[in-house]
């Protein structure tokens, strides 16, 4: 496996992300995925699940959507609110991050796809919900919310959502929102809801409150991306 480091850009901004090229090069290929991360950045999560996916024969991009390395936790809670609140530049810079993934030479334009955690995991809704040329978009344990709802007939990716039935963070309220808003939109899309499962589940070691590892929703919720994949990538 090969990791290089790149730099991108969007509205005047240097952002860095990292490849993980599987080994045979562009012949054993099958796609490309963004892999999004949470509220504490590009981490040794999104590393390892990147590092995961390109043994399985993808081109994974971890790329970086703060663009800083948070000082405090006050200055990663206003980054992150003014981010979820300001659809129009979180999507413009997942954008730029999905243009720096296709022009890989190995990754095939038309075939990617995004997967994100936690705020990640909200990334790849808004991601998808703002009509990118998506094969798939994949959300673990992310928030639901929408200030810009996905609009019929615009949303090009099949949309999964793997989320815990005790994250608080994601309550049913949420998830029947959730599924308005997608239904309205004509989206191909499904959730996952797992029993006993909190925010963060895919996370070994995460001790916040409201927030825990669970091993069966964590290894369930794979699976589920996977089978996703084999359907969008035939």
């Amino acid at each position: 496996m090969q990791e290089d480091k790149v730099s991108y850009q969007s509205t005047g901004r240097s952002y860095d992300g990292r490849f993980f090229v599987p080994d045979g090069g562009a012949a054993t290929v099958r796609a490309g995925v963004m892999v999004l991360h949470g509220g504490a950045g590009a981490g040794a999560h999104e590393m390892e699940r990147a590092r995961m996916l390109a043994e399985r024969g993808y081109v994974a991009f971890v790329p970086d959507l703060f663009g800083e390395v948070f000082t405090s936790r006050e200055r990663g809670v206003q980054v992150i609110t003014g981010l979820a609140g300001d659809p129009l530049t979180l999507r413009a810079r997942l954008a730029a991050a999905l243009e720096c993934m296709r022009a890989h030479p190995f990754v095939p334009p038309t075939r990617t796809a995004a997967i994100g955690f936690c705020f990640g995991g909200f990334a790849a809704l808004e991601l998808a919900r703002s009509g990118a040329e998506l094969r798939a978009a994949v959300s673990f344990h992310g928030g639901l919310g929408a200030r810009m709802p996905g609009e019929a007939g615009k949303l090009k990716a099949s949309v999964l959502v793997c989320t815990g039935a005790a994250d608080p963070f994601a309550t049913r309220d949420q998830r029947s929102s959730f599924e308005d808003e997608m239904t309205r939109a004509e989206a191909d899309w499904q959730m996952h809801v797992y029993a006993n499962a909190m925010h963060g589940f895919t996370e070994r070691g995460i001790d916040r409150p409201g927030c825990g590892y669970h091993e069966g929703a964590d290894k369930r919720s794979w699976s589920a991306m996977h089978a996703l994949f084999d359907e969008a990538f035939v």
